[in-house]
């Protein structure tokens, strides 16, 4: 998952995480573009950039590349291997998301966009609600879309008609997406619904409406990040709705090859860290705790900040000797700041802890921070994160994660192994207090939780893996529509 992103930034490659969720898309393409990043996240930072900008591209360029990132149509890059989306080659797939901005939905719909390209299946992408203005954002992700071999097309005419009814496949972006069906396709909707995969990630209450989902039975088949969304779904539609969910397949994403090769290089992690830092103004000694979410009262950042002073009192009254702490919030607007954002920095300044919290703009490369940090904490709040991408991100880089016992993190996170899981809500508090102590005094436990952490990675949450699990989906999805036609 994933962060929602301001479009009135003032470059579309800046200011802009996920987080979610790391994304291909513009990420590690140009090395420059990391060097921008760096200072456009901090507002526009003087410091000098050049040198890890040379160091960056001498090293990641020479090792990596940094064109297409496109392996041959049916093999991967390890060893030969068909790739398992290759049975997709030739076939038509209509992907339809309610919007195009650089939050978790349309990013995770563009991966995939991309994951079919390399096997040469024609991809026609739709945006169903797009700004009036001219947008930055949607024009850089559109082009970038176009140079991948994507064709966009308007939502709303004819073409776009033609197109759903002869597409092999129609993927349907989380809930809102619906409301396309009856407003483009009218009378064609019942032609159409045999063949659409309808990919869900949304977890608030406030989705659950008849006007979003009442095609929804009918579909060929849901496609949902996790195990725990899966079931809130088929409960909340037959409890509320008096709807019956179709087949409906929990899909755990990955991380990207690009993702996966900087948290494996050493050099490369080094150059980001000791630039981060640099920019941040903490020393190499100090230990980082951050959160990367969008700055909203759902991703608990005002409860983290809660505990990081709760965590400070307790270091200060128990005289222990730990490293000095400091609590990094990756995902404010710096241009518009929101009535949430004011009372984080608000309390900050109420407890006089100025120094040891840093407010990073939003962006859409999440790396340097990942390379810099000690300590993920997924906050989320209410029922957690659908699957929440920067939790198995975080784990790529050997991090060790203090989340939330909601939602996906609960089928990411091993409960004392890889992090430690404290309650979500006022109560979870205190125990995520104890727990950010505990770990800044156990410099072995970090490490030990974050090894265990990327061995979970490796083992389960790779772009090859998320690739396969996909591919089954397809594929039943696929046969069920053809038995349809």
């Amino acid at each position: 998952m994933q962060m929602n992103r301001n479009p009135k930034q003032s470059s579309p490659l800046i200011s802009i995480p996920n987080r979610w969720p790391l994304f291909i898309l513009l990420v590690f393409t140009l090395s420059t573009t990391i060097a921008f990043i760096l200072r456009a996240s901090f507002g526009g930072n003087s410091c000098d950039a050049s040198q890890y900008d040379d160091q960056f591209r001498n090293h990641m360029g020479s090792k990596y590349g940094f064109g297409g990132g496109k392996t041959e149509n049916n093999v991967n890059d390890e060893g030969g291997i068909e790739n398992p989306l290759s049975f997709m080659k030739s076939k038509v797939v209509l992907m339809v998301s309610h919007e195009l901005s650089l939050s978790g939905g349309p990013l995770l719909l563009m991966e995939l966009a991309f994951l079919l390209r390399n096997v040469n299946t024609e991809v026609v992408w739709l945006t169903n609600q797009k700004p009036n203005d001219e947008d930055e954002v949607v024009y850089s992700l559109e082009q970038r879309m176009l140079e991948k071999g994507v064709k966009v097309f308007p939502a709303k005419d004819s073409k776009a008609v033609d197109t759903a009814l002869k597409a092999d496949l129609v993927i349907l972006n989380t809930a809102v997406a619906g409301k396309w069906l009856d407003a483009v396709l009218k009378e064609n909707v019942p032609r159409v619904l045999p063949k659409v995969l309808w990919w869900i990630h949304e977890m608030r209450g406030h989705y659950f409406k008849l006007e979003y989902v009442k095609h929804l039975p009918f579909v060929a088949g849901a496609m949902i990040d996790s195990h725990t969304t899966v079931e809130y779904w088929k409960n909340r539609t037959r409890e509320r709705l008096g709807i019956k969910m179709p087949q409906t397949y929990a899909v755990h994403l990955g991380n990207s090859k690009e993702l996966m090769d900087v948290a494996e290089d050493a050099v490369a992690r080094r150059v980001l860290l000791e630039h981060v830092r640099e920019l941040l103004g903490v020393r190499k000694e100090d230990l980082l705790f951050a959160i990367i979410n969008s700055v909203s009262r759902g991703k608990g950042q005002d409860l983290f900040l809660r505990a990081f002073h709760e965590s400070l009192q307790i270091i200060q009254e128990k005289k222990l000797k730990v490293p000095v702490i400091h609590a990094v919030v990756v995902g404010s607007d710096m241009s518009a700041q929101t009535k949430f954002e004011t009372e984080l920095r608000n309390f900050v300044e109420e407890k006089k802890i100025q120094g040891r919290v840093h407010f990073v703009n939003k962006t859409l490369n999440v790396a340097p921070y990942l390379a810099s940090i000690d300590v993920l904490v997924q906050n989320s709040q209410g029922r957690g994160e659908c699957f929440g991408r920067i939790t198995i991100e975080a784990m790529a880089f050997q991090i060790p994660v203090l989340g939330t016992a909601a939602g996906g993190t609960t089928e990411i996170v091993v409960n004392g192994t890889t992090g430690i899981l404290h309650p979500a809500g006022k109560e979870g508090v205190t125990p995520l207090a104890h727990n950010i102590v505990q770990l800044a005094a156990d410099t072995e436990k970090r490490r030990i939780m974050g090894e265990k952490g990327y061995e979970r990675v490796k083992d389960t949450f790779l772009e090859k893996h998320m690739s396969h699990r996909i591919s089954i989906v397809l594929k039943q999805v696929l046969q069920k529509s053809k038995s349809h036609r």
